[in-house]
């Protein structure tokens, strides 16, 4: 029984996503106008071991906030006040053109995620996020 046990045991081991090579946690900034959103995405890291360095509520707050903390990865809404995500994507490569951003959008902004996509976005994903999809979205996103 207690072979039985191991094996069990070891197949719901394995590694967090969210950790790199070296087991260091990727820095993730998470930019959402709504609390909401950005309360589900970030649960959503934390709990594969992302380190959720800051979050911002418009693009003007997350390209200053990318500046600061020059995180792995930023999550990034379409449609927010002051500064949309689209403008804030292209300021942001400006400052790094190597920085990996995932777009999250509602069905309603097809058009803009293909500009994002085309502007330098790494990826999208449909809000509200599903778990599973959103952290291959990550995941995949990092490899490139």
């Amino acid at each position: 029984m207690l072979f039985i046990n191991d094996v069990i045991s070891n197949i719901n081991k394995r590694d967090p996503i969210g950790l790199d090579k070296t087991g260091a946690p990727y820095k993730v900034l998470v930019v959402d106008d709504s609390t909401v959103m950005r309360k589900i995405v970030t649960q959503i890291l934390r709990s594969e071991a992302f380190e959720i360095v800051a979050e911002a509520s418009n693009g003007e707050e997350g390209v200053e906030m990318f500046r600061e903390s020059r995180p792995n990865l930023v999550t990034m809404d379409v449609n927010m006040p002051i500064m949309d995500g689209l403008t804030a994507l292209k300021k942001i490569l400006e400052i790094d053109p190597t920085a990996r951003v995932v777009m999250l959008t509602s069905e309603s902004e097809q058009k803009m995620v293909l500009e994002a996509i085309q502007s330098g976005a790494k990826n999208y994903v449909v809000k509200p996020p599903d778990r599973v999809l959103l952290l291959e979205k990550v995941k995949a996103s990092l490899s490139k």
